[in-house]
C-alpha cells in the first residue's frame, strides 16, 4: 500500500554485531492524523516483510474505521448520529472491548476519563469541527458538558451491545490510539514474530529482544516544544508505555495557550504545573488512558491513585526552578538510565 514503507536494508539498530540470520527491520506508514514505526526482528525475507507491512495497515485500517469521529461513517460515528440511543446497539468486538475498557477507567480514575466528553473537545475544535476563533463562553461550556456523562452509557458484555440514557457523543481519541499498537502486536504474534517494538504516535508495545539480546529502550522526553530532550531511559520487554502532555498539542486563542486535554469536570483544558505523565501497562489502551486520565487528574491526585495501585507512573511537573521529575515505585524497576 501506497501509505506503508518498509525498510529493505537493516534498521540502524542491526549492526555489524548482531546474528547474520536476523536484523531489525522497519516498517513505517501512517494512520489516526500520526504515523507509525514498527520494528521487527527476523531474517531477511523480503516477501514475508511485504506481507507483513501490508498486515499492519490492514488492521489499522479496521480500527479507524470503526473507532474515528472524522470519518462520518465509521461504526462509532454512526452510533453518535443515531437520534435515540435507548436501544441496544450490538457492537464490533473490537468497538466493544474499547468502550467498555473506557468505562473501567472512567471508574477507576473516579471520571477524569471519559469518553463522552466529544462534545466539549469538539467545541474546544480539538475534535473534526474547525478550530474556534474564539474561547466558548460559559454558556456554551454549560451546555456542551449538560450531555456528557460516562454514567450515561450502559453495557452489555453477554451482548457486545450498548445504550445510553440520553443521547451522547463517544470521543475514543483517548484510548484507540493505544488500542492500535495492541492490535498490531496481535497481529504480530499471530503471525510468529518473536521480537518487536510497535510505536504509533509515541505509543508503544514491545515484546523480545534484539539479536545482540539487548531489550528495547525508550526515552521519556523532557517536555520542549523545541529541541527533544531525554529526560529518563526505561527497558521494557512484553510491556506497553504511554506519554501524555500538555506541550503537544494545543493552540493559542486571545493571548491565552490551550491544551487539548479537556478536564471532563469544567469542560475547560487543562491549567496546573503537570506537564507530562508516563504510564507502564500490560496493554497500550491501558497506558493511553490512564496517561489522559492523569494528566487531566494534576500531579497530587494521579499520583496518589498510582501509587496506591500500584500502576508504574513518571511525572514531570513544573516547578519555580524548572521542572521536576517524581515518580512511582513500580516505575523504578524499568529505569535503566
Amino acid at each position: 500500500m501506497a501509505s506503508v514503507i518498509m525498510t529493505l536494508a537493516a534498521a540502524a539498530l542491526a549492526g555489524c554485531s548482531f546474528q547474520e540470520e536476523e536484523k531489525v527491520w522497519e516498517i513505517s506508514g501512517g494512520i489516526f492524523g500520526t504515523t507509525y514505526h514498527i520494528n521487527v526482528v527476523l531474517p531477511e525475507d523480503n516477501a514475508r516483510l511485504k506481507a507483513l507491512a501490508q498486515g499492519i495497515q490492514a488492521e489499522l485500517e479496521q480500527v479507524d474505521k470503526a473507532m474515528s469521529t472524522w470519518k462520518q461513517d465509521s461504526e462509532l460515528s454512526r452510533f453518535n448520529q443515531k437520534p435515540n440511543q435507548s436501544d441496544w446497539t450490538a457492537l464490533s468486538a473490537p468497538l466493544f472491548e474499547v468502550i467498555q475498557r473506557a468505562q473501567e477507567i472512567s471508574a477507576q480514575t473516579d471520571g477524569a476519563f471519559d469518553a463522552t466528553i466529544g462534545p466539549v473537545v469538539n467545541l474546544w475544535g480539538f475534535g473534526p469541527n474547525a478550530r474556534p476563533e474564539h474561547a466558548p463562553s460559559d454558556q456554551e461550556l454549560e451546555s456542551a458538558l449538560s450531555v456528557t456523562g460516562w454514567e450515561f452509557l450502559e453495557l452489555d458484555p453477554d451482548a457486545s451491545a450498548i445504550r445510553a440514557k440520553q443521547p451522547q457523543y463517544i470521543d475514543l481519541s483517548g484510548i484507540a490510539k493505544g488500542y492500535g499498537v495492541d492490535v498490531v502486536a496481535r497481529y504480530l504474534d499471530s503471525q510468529g514474530v518473536q521480537a518487536y517494538l510497535v510505536e504509533i504516535g509515541g505509543e508503544v508495545r514491545t515484546r523480545g529482544r534484539k539479536p545482540n539480546d539487548d531489550v528495547w529502550r525508550l526515552a521519556v522526553e523532557t517536555p520542549s516544544e523545541q529541541a527533544r530532550q531525554v529526560n529518563v531511559i526505561v527497558a521494557l520487554d512484553r510491556k506497553s508505555m504511554a506519554t501524555s502532555g500538555d506541550y503537544r498539542n494545543y493552540y493559542e486563542s486571545d493571548g491565552r495557550r490551550y491544551s487539548h486535554t479537556i478536564d471532563p469536570d469544567t469542560g475547560k483544558p487543562i491549567d496546573h504545573r503537570l506537564a507530562s505523565v508516563t504510564v507502564i501497562s500490560e496493554d497500550c489502551m491501558t497506558a493511553d488512558a490512564l496517561a489522559t486520565a492523569f494528566t487531566v487528574m494534576g500531579f497530587e491526585r494521579a499520583m496518589s491513585l498510582a501509587t496506591r495501585e500500584n500502576i508504574p507512573a513518571y511525572f514531570i511537573v513544573r516547578g519555580e526552578a524548572g521542572f521536576e521529575v517524581h515518580s512511582t515505585p513500580a516505575f523504578s524497576s524499568y529505569v535503566v538510565q
